[in-house]
């Protein structure tokens, strides 16, 4: 690969990098991950874990998968199409349509490439802006059969968050035209948050949440490359326009499991799409964490609480 991963691989797993396209036929690079010793004659549960809104898979989720490879699910992680290695021009482009079907594209790959996985007992789990996207996917994709979220943003909610009606309009109006500046370019703007390379410590006087952001993606706990922060401008008008969790109801009778710190920002996110699912549903409040706490933080992440969690429902 051509960067380094945020955790060492256990010398228990083993890690393979695999390729596919979605319905769209764009490439998707991803990660298996299976413990060294399964045996691939049988067939096995797996795990789809997406990663945070502008993430890439060598950041939280190959944290998620190199523990629970060993506690026997295969897990597959996968960057984002027109992110890090994973295929789509221009680069830095987000859409709720196309971040929710990656999770389906995952599915598509375990349950016909992967022979020792059994496509009926398939689950996603979504850190961050993904636990928003794997829900997406799951209202609709039936063979998706479990759903955990994990410090869960909704960006299609976040795109209006605390603005005005007179703030939204200016924001479209901004992004609207900078479309005919984007066409004329011949490529869309993409103004980078985080640094090419990590700073020593976050810099002094910034305000939260920005300071989160940057205790993770600007230094070097969480810091790579690919994972600059935000997308191209005018990707915003897709999240104002389309709200990603309008049927979130209609994933019962299959389970969700929604993670949150006690101290995120952010749990209100959850808080509000638990109370539109049907059951089975469970929000679990993890103590003394903030919200990229979850992304990383192996004393924080619960995994005993996935692992029960996806075995008792990928059955």
């Amino acid at each position: 690969m051509a960067y380094g991963y945020i955790q060492k691989l256990s010398d228990k797993v083993e890690r393979t990098h695999v390729r596919y396209n979605n319905r769209y036929g764009t490439t998707i690079a991803g990660d298996l991950y299976t413990a060294k010793d399964l045996d691939k004659a049988k067939k096995y549960p797996a795990l789809i874990v997406g990663a945070p809104y502008g993430g890439v898979k060598e950041q939280g989720p190959c944290v998620y998968a190199n523990e629970l490879a060993q506690r026997g699910f295969v897990v597959l992680t996968f960057d984002q199409v027109h992110m890090g290695e994973s295929g789509g021009e221009p680069r830095n482009i987000s859409s709720p349509d196309l971040f929710a079907e990656s999770f389906s594209a995952g599915v598509d790959y375990l349950g016909v490439r992967v022979p020792y996985v059994d496509r009926e007992k398939i689950g996603v789990i979504g850190i961050c802006g993904s636990g928003g996207f794997a829900l997406s996917a799951a209202q609709v994709d039936t063979r998706i059969k479990a759903v955990a979220t994990t410090s869960m943003y909704v960006m299609t909610d976040a795109a209006r968050l605390g603005q005005t009606p007179e703030q939204i309009q200016s924001a479209k109006e901004a992004m609207s035209r900078q479309r005919w500046v984007d066409f004329e370019n011949g490529y869309p703007e993409y103004i980078p948050g985080f640094p090419e390379e990590p700073f020593d410590a976050v810099p002094e006087g910034v305000e939260e949440p920005a300071a989160e952001w940057l205790r993770f993606y600007s230094v070097k706990r969480g810091h790579h490359p690919s994972a600059r922060g935000g997308f191209t401008t005018t990707s915003n008008l897709s999240m104002l326009a389309f709200p990603a969790l309008s049927h979130v109801d209609e994933i019962s009778p299959r389970p969700i499991l929604m993670v949150v710190g006690d101290r995120a920002h952010s749990r209100f996110f959850s808080e509000n799409v638990f109370a539109a699912a049907k059951g089975p549903k469970e929000l679990y409040v993890v103590e003394d964490a903030e919200h990229i706490d979850l992304y990383d933080r192996v004393d924080r992440i619960p995994f005993d609480k996935l692992e029960d969690f996806f075995k008792s429902n990928l059955k």
